[in-house]
């Protein structure tokens, strides 16, 4: 008994009982119609069509049949076309650092809807050493990161380049684009992101080559929340460029730079080594690669 062996029933029930018009919609010789009712028949030991006068009806078994072939039917062909279409039909499961995550992912998402209107994205916002971890445990395909990545097996592609800006009180001290030294930095009220934040890493391999560590007074995975804070005049933040660029401009907080200290960045697409990648996968790596180049007009606001 095979799904076939449905399909042809099936056939029978839709041309009305007649055997040579299934015959022929089926593309098959009668006799082999015949036999595929026959030995249905056989195996369960029920008649499924009888013969009255010159015509076929379907019995009440048969009527049980249809209607339960009918639903296994629907349901192989749901999963064959679920299967067959999956990298336009199934779920991609994106992580992204803070930064990426509010700034970049909601961009590249609507863009990567316009291919692939069917598919659901997944994402997951979380720090850099959480993202590498969640690339371990399968439960996400790739991901979007500003650290570096610390574990082999997962492969990390450079991608974007960014840089941490050093943002102080628009009426402090400072003059945007003023150059500080050392010194004068460190003595700052500092206000970092969390440790395990691609941000946070960046920043202590910077003064860390410069022979040199601090004590945050403020932590927050907020970027927002320290942008605030340096506005409100509590001290010094050190975040992505990008997302301080809307208050730069609007002279909300001042930029400066500190003597020595380089805090260039790039932004990573990473992924297991033995991940298979869909198509579909690739394609929304290809787009984050393109993106800025396509997509100059942005903003950048932070959150």
């Amino acid at each position: 008994m095979t799904l076939r062996h449905i399909r042809i029933f099936l056939e029978v029930c839709e041309q009305d009982c007649h055997v040579t018009r299934a015959a022929e919609a089926l593309h098959m010789t009668q006799p082999a119609v015949t036999l595929a009712i026959q030995e249905m028949e056989g195996y369960y030991g029920v008649k499924l069509f009888e013969r009255i006068g010159r015509r076929l009806r379907i019995t009440e078994a048969g009527v049980r049949l249809r209607e339960s072939g009918g639903h296994i039917i629907e349901l192989f062909d749901r999963m064959e076309k679920g299967l067959r279409n999956w990298d336009a039909l199934g779920v991609l499961r994106v992580g992204a650092s803070l930064t990426i995550g509010s700034q970049l992912m909601p961009g590249y998402v609507k863009a990567f809807r316009q291919k692939y209107p069917d598919m659901e994205v997944q994402v997951t916002v979380a720090t850099s050493s959480q993202l590498e971890q969640k690339i371990l445990d399968n439960t996400l395909d790739f991901a979007l990161m500003e650290g570096v990545v610390h574990t082999p097996s997962i492969v990390a592609e450079a991608y974007m380049e960014d840089r941490l800006a050093v943002l102080c009180p628009a009426d402090g001290p400072f003059r945007p684009g003023q150059v500080i030294s050392q010194e004068t930095f460190r003595a700052q009220p500092l206000l970092l992101r969390e440790h395990g934040s691609g941000t946070r890493e960046t920043f202590e391999r910077a003064v860390g080559q410069a022979g040199f560590s601090v004590t945050p007074t403020w932590e927050a995975m907020s970027n927002r929340a320290l942008l605030n804070a340096v506005i409100g005049g509590l001290g010094i933040c050190v975040l992505s460029a990008r997302i301080a660029a809307g208050d730069v401009a609007r002279g909300r907080v001042a930029e400066v730079t500190v003597e020595g200290l380089d805090f260039t960045r790039h932004f990573r697409i990473i992924h297991h080594r033995d991940k298979f990648l869909t198509p579909a996968a690739r394609d929304f790596m290809d787009l984050c690669r393109r993106y800025e180049s396509e997509h100059p007009e942005e903003a950048w606001e932070g959150h």
